[in-house]
């Protein structure tokens, strides 16, 4: 039975909420005791306390509005702002002229910032800065003058919230991304999982089927062939789906192999490093063997695409000077300080001077398609070919390029 991999996201915004519901109760008690306390500094207490009535009742009936951010409408937060400036509005009217001149709290008090807050942490910073600016108004025009500590209260208002609400902001993207983090670990694991299944069943039929068609021969031989291809279309699949889109196209005149690819594949994207495996990975045939790293191998992009070019450019010399039959091997060895991709072919080699000979009459394909690329990366290109044994092209190219190409 296949097991089920389970993602658990885990929020950094929900303690907030949870904080936020506490807040609100307490300060709504704390206000209420205020009023308690200094209820000779009132004027019309009559409207005080109905207002407390109303702020009381509020609260607790709201208390459900203010668990997470979906139940927090922007309805909701008007409504909720109002109520704090309507308080705000009506101290000058329900207090004594004492209680306003000595630096007294307004009716709904600290209770205020929580409707700030509100906004901080349904919207980031912008919306708290957008429900701070009335509150601060509001008190200005309580006090009748921009007093020493009213401009402050104002400011420490003003720049809490907005600092919440940025810190909110960041929260929620760190959030989104150790969902995707947890996402791709979790398909990754479940790749993983799948691809020792099917090599323990599906490829090996397949490389069976391959093995026993050229035995055979006639038709089993085009079944074989065809097996063979459908199972490095299947490894390159599971190993890791390196190619976002890759097409191969036989061209019956020539009889060549074109890869088309697409200019950003998976492995990278246009500023930061590609990995070379996504580049290498449409090469991979039944005639073409491709062994790799398991994990990325990181270049810079122009780096890359160059050595990917000689790589293709050692194949295509393989298609063509050691005929249709001949199979290939390409080996990419990550070290520390370079990157080594090997080229060998199982064909007849090259005869002593061929090289000199081509380049002689103005064939340049190792010169420039191989050794030229990499010479302008500041690598190398090895070129081991002994009569009868094969072709092995061995290039190198460093992980800080200092070559022309890597310049670019």
């Amino acid at each position: 039975m296949a097991k089920q991999v389970r993602v658990m996201r885990m929020s950094v915004e929900q303690p907030l909420w949870r904080a936020l519901t506490g807040y609100r109760v307490l300060t709504m008690l704390y206000a209420v005791g205020l009023f308690a306390t200094e209820y000779d500094q009132f004027d019309r207490p009559g409207i005080a306390i109905a207002y407390y009535v109303v702020l009381c009742v509020w609260t607790l009936a709201t208390l459900p509005r203010v668990q997470n951010a979906a139940a927090c409408t922007k309805r909701f937060l008007a409504v909720d702002l109002a109520i704090a400036l309507t308080g705000i509005v009506l101290t000058p009217l329900v207090v004594d002229q004492y209680h306003i001149d000595s630096g007294g709290p307004t009716l709904p008090s600290i209770w205020t910032a929580g409707s700030v807050l509100a906004f901080a942490i349904k919207g980031g910073w912008r919306w708290a800065a957008l429900a701070s600016t009335p509150v601060a108004a509001a008190n200005l025009l309580e006090r009748g003058q921009p007093a020493r500590d009213t401009v402050h209260n104002v400011i420490l208002v003003w720049v809490a919230s907005i600092a919440i609400g940025y810190v909110v902001e960041v929260a929620r993207a760190s959030e989104r991304t150790l969902a995707r983090a947890l996402e791709i670990e979790a398909a990754t694991r479940e790749r993983e999982r799948l691809a020792r299944d099917i090599h323990d069943s599906v490829l090996q039929v397949l490389a069976m089927v391959q093995r026993r068609g050229a035995v055979l021969g006639g038709e089993a031989a085009e079944l074989g062939r065809m097996a063979g291809e459908q199972e490095v279309a299947l490894r390159t699949l599971v190993s890791g789906g390196l190619t976002s889109v890759s097409r191969v196209s036989r061209d019956a005149a020539q009889g060549a192999v074109v890869h088309v690819v697409d200019d950003e594949p998976d492995g990278g994207s246009a500023d930061g490093p590609l990995d070379l495996r996504a580049l290498l990975a449409p090469y991979a045939s039944a005639k073409v063997s491709l062994v790799e790293p398991g994990a990325p191998v990181p270049l810079p992009p122009p780096a890359a695409r160059e050595l990917a070019a000689a790589v293709g450019a050692a194949l295509d010399n393989v298609h063509r000077h050691a005929g249709e039959h001949a199979r290939a091997w390409i080996l990419v060895e990550d070290e520390p300080d370079e990157v080594i991709v090997t080229v060998r072919d199982d064909g007849p080699g090259i005869a002593e001077g061929r090289l000199a000979q081509a380049e002689g009459e103005g064939r340049l394909g190792v010169a420039q398609s191989i050794r030229g690329r990499l010479r302008d990366l500041g690598g190398s290109a090895e070129l081991i070919s002994p009569p009868g044994q094969g072709t092995e092209v061995e290039l190198k190219v460093p992980k800080i390029s200092r070559g022309k190409a890597g310049q670019r």
